[in-house]
C-alpha cells in the first residue's frame, strides 16, 4: 500500500500538458488493460500521477498506465490528505435535496447519526446489510425502497401501504415475511426508482453517508463507523 506522496507544485504550463495527457493514459489503459474500468480520471499535484476511481475506490496511476497505487496522498506543508477531499468529493450526493418522507424511517438511541439507504428486498446483499445496520447505536436510518427487481414492485408497495412501514421492511427483508396490506395505497416507489437513476444507483444496496458520502455494498457495521469517524460524522 502506498503510504506517502512528495508533492510538487505545479506551473500552468506543465498544467496544460498534463491535461492533455489525461486522453493519452486513458488511450494506454484502454489498449493495454481494457477490463479495468478507471473513472473520473485527472491530474493530481504531484507530477505524473494521476487519479481515478475503480470500484468506488480513489486510485492513482502513473503516465505509462503500468502501476496503479491505493493509498492516501498527504500534502505536506499542511498535512492534508488530498485523497480523503477526493474521495467525498467523486462520490457525494447532496443528502439535503434527499426526499425523505419518501423513505422508511427507523431510529436507534438519540439517532444524532443519519444514514440513508437504497435498498432491494430480493436483494441478497441488502439482507446483508440490513443486518449489519441493527449493529449500528444512534442512528436515524432512512430506508428508500429501491425494487429493481421487478418482483420486488409489489412487496416494496404493500410495505410502504402497511400500517406500520418499519416494522413491515424488517419483516420482510430480514425474515422473508411478506407485507399482508394490499398494495392500493398511493406510494413513492415509482419516484424512488427514479431518484436512484438519478443518482447514479445501478445496482443495491446504496449507502449515503448525512455528507452526502455515497458508497456500494453490504458495508459492516464497523466500516461504517470507521467512515463516521474519518469525517467526523
Amino acid at each position: 500500500m502506498l503510504k506517502q506522496f512528495f508533492i510538487l507544485s505545479l506551473s500552468l504550463a506543465f498544467c496544460s500538458t498534463s491535461f492533455a495527457n489525461i486522453e493519452t493514459v486513458k488511450s494506454k489503459l484502454a489498449q493495454q488493460y481494457p477490463n479495468v474500468k478507471i473513472d473520473n480520471l485527472q491530474t493530481t499535484e504531484m507530477v505524473g500521477l494521476y487519479s481515478g476511481t475503480l470500484e468506488n475506490q480513489v486510485i492513482y496511476v502513473n503516465e505509462e498506465a503500468q502501476h496503479l497505487f491505493i493509498g492516501s496522498m498527504i500534502r505536506l506543508k499542511d498535512q492534508k490528505n488530498l485523497t480523503k477531499d477526493l474521495a467525498l468529493k467523486q462520490n457525494t450526493v447532496d443528502f439535503k435535496s434527499l426526499p425523505l418522507n419518501d423513505a422508511v424511517k427507523s431510529v436507534r438511541g438519540n439517532g444524532k447519526r443519519q444514514l440513508a439507504i437504497f435498498s432491494d428486498p430480493n436483494c441478497p446483499y441488502c439482507k446483508t446489510l440490513e443486518g449489519n445496520l441493527a449493529q449500528l447505536n444512534d442512528v436515524t436510518i432512512y430506508t428508500f425502497i429501491y425494487p429493481i427487481k421487478t418482483q420486488s414492485i409489489i412487496a416494496s408497495k404493500q410495505v410502504w401501504c402497511s400500517a406500520n412501514k418499519d416494522y413491515a421492511w424488517k419483516s420482510l427483508i430480514q425474515n422473508g415475511v411478506k407485507p399482508t396490506a394490499a398494495a392500493n395505497c398511493e406510494t413513492p416507489i415509482e419516484r424512488n426508482l427514479e431518484l436512484g437513476k438519478k443518482l447514479g444507483l445501478h445496482g443495491t444496496p446504496a449507502i449515503i453517508f448525512s455528507n452526502g458520502y455515497k458508497v456500494m455494498g453490504a458495508y459492516p457495521a464497523a466500516e461504517i463507523e470507521k467512515i463516521w469517524q474519518q469525517f467526523g460524522l
